[in-house]
């Protein structure tokens, strides 16, 4: 099984794997992963930079790969826009979305309820809907201090696995791939950002930690939005 076969340490290959050898790397895991899960895999795609590189990487292994957006009413529109284009060019990307009425200014009051309903449980859904049995995300552990403890393959669901095939990747050597492979990107970069999410709890933000401008202000600034801490199969939708 995939994830009896990836034990090397995380930290050491950050910096041990130069740019092409990570490449096969993400490769090879996800190649690997395809041929044990076949249709079962599936994509979530963020729309962020990183997600746009899994994506392009993940169509490489096979053109018939599918995936998922989850989008909210709080996505700025320069996102909805760049994830109708994306749709547009690849139909076997689904859309899941959360439209319960929630109290006004949640973000500000409650953030973590607010990602839980919006992003978490449309996760949720993704998963359920779509036969999931291997998910594979953009997440890595250079891009800030809640990200630095996860490994390239995880279960954190009985029967769910979780795969982060760019999980050592530096920022510089995504751009470095989605340039060299002319990949189109949410145009929200050419602003200034480094990490997108809902547009209340996303700013421009300087410093080391590519996720300091998400949710300034609040208990969970620079933190997550639940998708990759929360369980996604224990729980009734």
């Amino acid at each position: 099984m995939l994830i009896q076969e990836v034990t090397e340490n995380v930290v050491e290959l950050v910096e041990k794997l130069n740019f092409a050898e990570k490449v096969d790397r993400s490769l090879e895991l996800i190649d690997k992963a395809y041929k044990e899960f076949g249709d079962n895999l599936v994509v979530a795609n963020s729309l962020g930079k990183d997600s746009s590189a899994i994506w392009h990487l993940a169509k490489r292994v096979s053109p018939k790969i599918r995936g998922f957006i989850v989008t909210t009413r709080f996505k700025p529109k320069e996102t909805k826009e760049f994830m109708v284009e994306e749709v547009a060019r690849y139909p076997e990307l689904e859309i899941f979305s959360n439209e319960e009425e929630i109290p006004d200014k949640l973000y500000e009051t409650d953030p973590d309820k607010c990602c839980e309903i919006l992003k978490v449980q449309p996760v949720r859904q993704a998963v359920q809907e779509m036969n999931v049995a291997c998910w594979v995300t953009g997440l890595r552990c250079t891009e800030g201090r809640t990200r630095t403890n996860y490994k390239e393959v995880e279960e954190l669901d009985k029967g769910l696995i979780k795969l982060n095939p760019i999980l050592i990747w530096y920022e510089r050597e995504v751009w470095q791939y989605l340039a060299l492979n002319n990949v189109p990107v949410n145009p929200l970069y050419n602003k200034g950002y480094r990490s997108l999410g809902c547009a209340p709890c996303t700013k421009i933000a300087q410093g080391v930690d590519e996720r300091a401008g998400r949710w300034i202000g609040t208990s969970k600034c620079g933190g997550e939005c639940g998708i990759h801490t929360k369980p996604l199969l224990d729980y009734q939708i």
